[in-house]
């Protein structure tokens, strides 16, 4: 099932009170209180932004995919789309996309899918899956750990569905300077790995930065 629904907001970078460039192959990882307004941005065009969300109050209550799709019965993730956790709690929505669609089935890379996917010489190359584990060590919340990791929110990237079910990993559907933007309505804690991908064409086989800004409202 295909979605483009394009929303700008109204918001104006100047009156955010936070704001950060993340670094392609960086991770980032911080709270939202209720109502808080957080944008992703694509900088340079269809970097995928592997994006979890955690119940702030509740961490093992993270990102489900799976309720998520079920709520809104669409397999792509746009204006509109409550972003749900495991105990269908909802915890982000979409208030705006000015790139229209974004993929929650396919996952993110790891050093073991890198090796099923492309090659076993790439077993060494850096992925999303450690950027997630090291930025959940370094909370002092011993509460997250590598058991909290799920099927995760690619933003920007392209992932459609094949006739018989499979996926495929296609050219970009973002531009730079789209971005995403999403309210929090729970306590929501936000961990991104801005993806260092070197091996499939989401991203041109080349990782730029993102730049994340949040508001009050």
């Amino acid at each position: 099932m295909s979605v483009f629904n394009r929303v700008e907001s109204t918001r104006v970078a100047s009156e955010a009170i936070y704001e950060e460039v993340v670094a392609a192959g960086d991770g980032w990882m911080r709270e939202l209180e209720p109502g808080q307004v957080l944008r992703i941005v694509d900088l340079e065009g269809n970097q995928a932004a592997d994006t979890l969300f955690y119940d702030a109050d509740n961490p093992e209550d993270h990102y489900s995919a799976v309720a998520t799709i079920a709520g809104q019965g669409n397999i792509y993730l746009t204006t509109g789309s409550i972003l749900r956790s495991e105990s269908s709690k909802p915890l982000v929505q979409i208030v705006a996309d000015t790139c229209g669609r974004h993929d929650t089935v396919g996952g993110s890379c790891s050093a073991q899918s890198n090796t099923v996917r492309y090659a076993h010489e790439k077993l060494h190359m850096h992925n999303c899956r450690d950027t997630f584990m090291l930025e959940l060590a370094k909370q002092r919340d011993a509460r997250y750990t590598k058991r909290d990791l799920a099927p995760n929110v690619n933003f920007f990237m392209n992932v459609p569905v094949t006739e018989d079910g499979g996926l495929t990993f296609a050219d970009g559907v973002s531009s730079p300077g789209a971005y995403v933007e999403m309210q929090a309505i729970a306590r929501t804690m936000m961990l991104l790995s801005n993806c260092p991908q070197l091996n499939n064409p989401c991203n041109a086989y080349n990782p730029t930065p993102v730049k994340v800004l949040i508001w009050e409202r």
